[in-house]
């Protein structure tokens, strides 16, 4: 054998030995992601009830969860084909007359991860079935209408899974820490969202609202990532800084919305956000748990299956 061929050869033996190696190592994952056990179901595990104290949530524990981050986001993957059946069946039954839908609300600070749910989770389902919208400071138009107005008009339609990044607890968040509307008119709106909810899911829609809990030491890490890293730069906002400033209020803010709004029908849901990779996993799970207790169902065909396979074999 030349040189050149034994080189050629050591290059295959090489490239085969390096897949061997990740195959290895992705199946190690597999095997732990296996084994790691849950101790509840993340609906319970997660869900604020009664008297639930934001501040003595640990931002980095993992409730529901006893694997690592290896076992995490290798359970990541199988869930999304699970969740995109369901999404999958959901969205085929409303096209025979189903009206049931998904609204799944995202909130957090910033730096608590929103945008990687909507990479990592949402984005890892069939698009055709999932409709985003993030809401931004209110328009001139919107400004003219009562807050829940454009909210209203972005609520998923049958067989959809909507998702809000940020949503109507923004007039309840910053408008309170800011000050921007009188305290009479923002603490009335606890109700109305309440009422507002009510109806949603009285009309078919399973809303699902998380609170992404992030420590503030974490973002500072966070944000010192994004100063460091030119790469970063496009992500980071000064006005980022002014809302740490608040990081108190802001607080106090979220334990009232969870204090008001967490509703037998439409509970928060806290979870941890300072591993990445477990707010994942907790958001992944949370709608699959739903959608399997939603239990959608694929519809019956409306044609006699036989004639048209008769059918297509004279073709």
């Amino acid at each position: 054998m030349g040189k050149k061929s034994r080189s050629k050869k050591k290059k295959h033996d090489d490239v085969v030995e390096e897949a061997a190696k990740q195959a290895k190592k992705l199946k190690k994952a597999a095997k732990a992601a296996e084994d790691a056990s849950a101790t509840a179901s993340f609906t319970d595990a997660l869900r604020a009830g009664e008297g639930t104290q934001i501040a003595g949530i640990d931002p980095r524990s993992t409730p529901g969860f006893d694997g690592d981050k290896a076992a995490g986001e290798g359970l990541l993957a199988g869930l999304a084909e699970e969740v995109s059946d369901l999404q999958e069946r959901l969205y085929a039954e409303s096209k025979a007359g189903g009206r049931r839908s998904v609204l799944l609300v995202i909130q957090g600070m910033d730096t608590s991860g929103k945008g990687g749910i909507m990479r990592h989770v949402v984005g890892a389902v069939d698009p055709q079935g999932v409709e985003i919208t993030a809401f931004k400071a209110p328009t001139a138009e919107e400004k003219e209408h009562p807050f829940l107005w454009r909210i209203r008009r972005a609520l998923p339609g049958p067989g959809q899974i909507g998702v809000f990044d940020r949503s109507h607890y923004e007039d309840v968040l910053v408008v309170r820490v800011h000050d921007l509307v009188p305290r009479a008119q923002w603490s009335r709106r606890y109700g109305q969202i309440n009422r507002f909810e009510a109806g949603v899911i009285d009309k078919g829609t399973t809303i699902i609202k998380v609170m992404l809990h992030i420590s503030k030491d974490e973002q500072k890490a966070r944000l010192s990532e994004r100063l460091d890293r030119p790469d970063k730069h496009w992500k980071f906002n000064p006005g980022d800084l002014d809302e740490r400033e608040h990081w108190e209020d802001y607080q106090e803010a979220y334990q009232a919305v969870i204090d008001q709004t967490s509703t037998d029908e439409a509970p928060w849901f806290v979870v941890p956000a300072d591993r990445k990779w477990y707010a994942r996993l907790a958001v992944m799970n949370l709608l699959k748990e739903h959608l399997e207790a939603m239990d959608p169902q694929w519809p019956e065909a409306d044609f006699d299956v036989a004639e048209q396979q008769a059918r297509l074999e004279e073709t």
